[in-house]
């Protein structure tokens, strides 16, 4: 009689990044996973002696790791990158023509198609604010793809589009959908500071707190934004939501990127996130969030790929290499901040600035099956004896070649199961000839 134990799948890999309580790096360990949680990490002989899988997979080569973390993206824009009509996501709402374009189809097509990339790069969870937040949430429930959708809250009608209801309105209606749904949390996503009201967000602050919702926004993104909050309000941004009661656990800053050391100091007081989009702002010529002194503060940190009008495209590993070499040029040595705690920004940080870490973000037992691996048999991952570092350093989105969302494959062999890849590139052809402001 056996006394091994039945699971739905083990996942074998040369190496495994945790990012949980154990040590860093493993050799020679195994995952087994049952109805899409994470039933246990140990030594493969271990493991295997323990579990009786209906399915194992072995991969030699590779590293297996939690599925990449995308704390800030705006999928429903993605079918408008490269286009004259928009180089940024305030270009989506100032465009005059916006009525005329950007419709729940549009949303629809794009979210789709950044879903699909987002898999296709090893990033399983994400975090988006987009015109058509209910597109967004639907394509990834269907896909059980964990979420967290931001409801757009601005101050004048003209500035939201046409067709979508009001963000309180919105919020109610998404709420009552999603209440129930695992994958779908939902979160307020105000515009910049300096384009609100204090009424305005005072009543945010209201609403977040009556459904225990979190609140995310730009905030500190540019010179240009702090100039103009402290017009308009005699306060630079930090300061103006601190006095609103804004500030506490549960509120992400998005981008960050020019703080002084008294606004530190706020940040870590009082417990908020900070959310760092290093290629879309270093693109945008607006700097970058002080990485070390946040890290150094122990401030929630994780990594987005901001708009895809500015970054064309999310690649969390590309991110993640761009943060390492923003710590190493901000005078922190490359050598004290090792690769792997550069990596984890991207998953375990990146969960927990968005309240999704007891879900995602580590290899822990308990949490969601949402594993990645990625192939450092390649040239430039070669020899990959500092796995970590190869793949900080050396291996691209290409490489990623499995991923599983709940136990379930979505990615394998390089191919997408979740999507026609053939149906998206018609797709995006077609809005392509259909768009105005072509390059």
């Amino acid at each position: 009689m056996s006394n091994t134990e039945a699971v739905d799948l083990t996942i074998e890999a040369r190496w495994v990044l945790p990012f949980g309580p154990a040590p860093r790096l493993l050799m020679g360990h195994a995952v087994a996973l049952r109805e899409g949680r994470i039933v246990a990490l140990g030594p493969t002989a271990e493991l295997d002696a323990r579990f009786a899988p209906r399915e194992r997979a072995r991969r030699a080569d590779h590293v297996l790791m939690p599925g990449l973390v995308n704390a800030h993206t705006s999928a429903g824009l993605t079918l408008l990158r490269g286009r004259a009509l928009a180089r940024s996501a305030d270009a989506v709402a100032d465009a005059g023509g916006e009525r005329d374009w950007m419709t729940p189809e549009l949303a629809r097509a794009s979210a789709r198609l950044a879903l699909a990339e987002m898999l296709r790069a090893g990033i399983t969870s994400f975090a988006s604010r987009d015109p058509y937040p209910q597109e967004t949430a639907r394509i990834a429930s269907s896909l059980r793809m964990r979420a967290a959708v931001g409801l757009p809250v601005a101050d004048h009608a003209a500035r939201r589009v046409e067709g979508t209801p009001g963000p309180l309105a919105l919020a109610e209606q998404l709420w009552d959908e999603y209440r129930t749904d695992p994958c779908i949390s939902l979160y307020f996503a105000p515009e910049a500071v300096h384009t609100l009201e204090d009424a305005t967000l005072a009543r945010v602050r209201t609403i977040a707190d009556e459904l225990d919702a979190r609140i995310a926004m730009p905030v500190h993104g540019s010179l240009a934004e702090i100039a103009a909050c402290r017009a308009l309000s005699g306060a630079r941004p930090l300061e103006r939501l601190h006095r609103l009661g804004l500030l506490r656990p549960g509120f992400a800053a998005v981008n960050a990127n020019h703080l002084d050391a008294a606004e530190l100091d706020l940040i870590e007081r009082t417990g908020i996130a900070v959310v760092a989009c290093p290629q879309a702002t270093l693109r945008q010529g607006s700097g970058a969030a002080p990485l070390g002194e946040l890290l150094l503060r122990h401030v929630p940190l994780g990594l987005g790929s901001g708009s895809p009008l500015a970054v064309f495209t999310a690649d969390m590993l590309a991110e993640a290499r761009a943060a390492a070499f923003l710590l190493a040029g901000s005078g922190r040595p490359a050598a004290s901040v090792p690769p792997e705690a550069v990596l984890e920004l991207a998953t375990r940080g990146s969960a927990r600035a968005l309240g999704l870490h007891s879900h995602v973000g580590s290899i822990e037992p308990g949490k969601a099956a949402d594993l990645i691996a990625v192939d450092l048999r390649l040239l430039g991952t070669q020899p990959a004896q500092a796995a970590a570092e190869a793949l900080l350093f050396g291996a691209t989105r290409a490489q990623v070649s499995d991923v599983w969302i709940g136990g379930r494959a979505a990615l394998a062999g390089g191919r997408l199961l979740a999507f026609d890849e053939e149906e998206l590139l018609a797709s995006a052809r077609s809005w392509d000839q259909r768009l105005p402001g072509g390059v």
